[in-house]
């Protein structure tokens, strides 16, 4: 924890009310491209698709059209919660034996994996997974959306066209990446000034730097007019697929054609009175499920007396995790590449979306024909052999994201974060707050949170009382954070939640650009 920030600065988001829809994420104006389409009559879904490619345009290091991820869906005509899958896969075409052992330790990015010869499964061309994001949303569209298609892809090809406007967050984020994007001359000349040099920004806020997405904008119209299609066995996959080719990298047409989103039966989640409902299968769905279940045998009376029992129920359920589809250790602190938004529609239709490139900027290396940053998939496997998860071709990754759909004492509500392995503990948090203590969104997210992913330490806001901290190191050894702008010592959850009468929106007061938007509420004049 550093003792240089400051101890009595305090930062407050608005909780957005309304009597329609709402989306909440981790940019604002994508938040408000969902918020104009459900204003046009969208139904949750379409609002899905307009925030989700605005995403990948706005915080291209965060996500895109060459990631993938997952979505929890509620439809309240039917009462139904849908999982909507588009994890990423490993290329048919990957040789294990290109990635050799160091000897070095452990990798220095998010999983704390033997570190592989160059960081291969890390950075670079060889790095990359099959995506599934574009197919996903596309997925969903087909069955519930009302909107055309293309009006949908619009608001992201006018960002792009426009350029994304380089603040003081976006500069930062850039600058902790320079060294990479500067081995990929693509990536280079896309984030760097002169190929070179973290990019400047205007300390007064007078100036205006915007990065060049002219190429991504010639993509973005043909995902419009061609649809997912274009991606998946389509010349723009085909492009993608001979760029990663050219740079070292094994994916092919014939992955993007094979690699499609997939509906599956969510996991339903029964918690005293509430019942929750997740992804299934290679997800952080099942750990989330171990752990709410394991929280349910536990009795407290207020709510700094949960802390201790959600260490707990946090450290059982990642220990089963890790013995089943990992391998443990320390968890490095480095930043993840993730986006998560929540969208209600007037109707009550939800959706919990995350999408993500894994890493910061993925692989750290831009497809020159289609402008799209490269996800970094293959991190997500083991490189050591004959482990759970263990690095293989054409197999499925194991995603951390944690898209969660909830009921409890008349209300519903759709939650997720980005954050990698964090992501867990702070859905189980959330979701713990509104369904044990009865607490509206905004006391929900404001309440001070604790981390446990996999290593043997809790990571405790240094915001709670010293005695939940010593009941806590009663557990395991306690190290405290401060939340903070940047870095993120904990997730970073955006949710929803339907009173019955009211909507509510809230993203993580500590996320610079994030923000939930209502129906409503017209977007901010002379916004870029």
């Amino acid at each position: 924890m550093s003792d240089a920030l400051s101890g009595t600065m305090q930062i407050r988001k608005h909780v957005v009310k309304t009597s329609r829809g709402v989306v909440a994420s981790q940019h604002r104006q994508a938040a408000e491209a969902g918020a104009e389409i459900l204003r046009a009559g969208g139904d949750a879904v379409d609002a899905a698709v307009a925030c989700g490619f605005v995403c990948g345009v706005l915080e291209p290091w965060m996500s895109g059209p060459a990631g993938g991820g997952a979505a929890m869906h509620w439809r309240a005509d039917t009462g139904e919660a849908n999982a909507l899958n588009f994890g990423m896969r490993a290329p048919a075409a990957l040789r294990v034996e290109d990635f050799p052992l160091s000897g070095e330790g452990v990798a220095d990015d998010l999983f704390p994996w033997d570190r592989v010869v160059d960081d291969r499964n890390v950075r670079g061309a060889r790095a990359v997974a099959v995506p599934a994001m574009v197919d996903g949303l596309e997925a969903a569209h087909r069955r519930w959306g009302r909107m055309p298609w293309a009006e949908l892809l619009q608001p992201a090809v006018d960002h792009a066209r426009r350029g994304m406007a380089v603040d003081w967050y976006a500069a930062l984020i850039i600058a902790s990446a320079t060294r990479d994007l500067a081995r990929d001359p693509d990536a280079a000349a896309m984030f760097l000034a002169d190929g070179l040099w973290p990019r400047p920004f205007s300390w007064t806020g007078l100036g205006e730097d915007r990065i060049d997405m002219s190429r991504m904008v010639d993509s973005l119209e043909t995902l419009a007019r061609e649809g997912a299609a274009a991606m998946h066995g389509g010349d723009l996959g085909a492009a993608m697929a001979a760029d990663v080719a050219d740079k070292g990298g094994y994916l092919s047409r014939e992955d993007l054609a094979s690699n499609r989103a997939r509906f599956e039966a969510a996991l339903s989640v029964p918690y005293r009175d509430a019942v929750f409902h997740v992804m299934p299968g290679l997800t952080a769905g099942p750990t989330f499920a171990r752990a709410m279940t394991h929280l349910g045998t536990a009795s407290f009376g207020d709510p700094d007396a949960a802390f201790p029992a959600y260490a707990e129920a946090l450290a059982v359920a990642y220990r089963e995790r890790l013995d089943r589809m990992g391998h443990d250790g320390e968890v490095p602190a480095a930043p993840g590449s993730t986006t998560h938004f929540s969208v209600v529609d007037r109707d009550g239709n939800m959706v919990a979306q995350t999408q993500t490139l894994l890493s910061l900027f993925g692989a750290r290396i831009v497809s020159p024909s289609t402008g799209f940053l490269l996800n970094n998939g293959i991190m997500w496997f083991d490189p050591a052999h004959g482990r759970p998860n263990s690095l293989g071709p054409d197999k499925p990754c194991l995603m951390n994201v944690c898209p969660a759909l909830g009921q409890s004492g008349g209300r519903r509500f759709a939650l997720g974060a980005s954050g990698g392995r964090k992501i867990v503990s702070a859905v189980v948090q959330l979701a713990s707050s509104l369904a044990d203590f009865g607490m509206d969104l905004g006391e929900a997210f404001a309440r001070p949170r604790i981390d446990v992913s996999g290593g043997d330490r809790i990571v405790a806001d240094d915001a709670l009382p010293d005695t939940v901290k010593r009941h806590l190191a009663a557990v395991a050894p306690v190290t405290p954070a401060r939340r903070s702008l940047l870095p993120y010592p904990f997730a970073c959850p955006a949710g929803v939640l339907d009173d019955g009468t009211t909507r509510f929106g809230a993203t993580e007061t500590f996320t610079a650009w994030g923000d939930a938007v209502a129906e409503g509420e017209p977007a901010e004049e002379g916004t870029p």
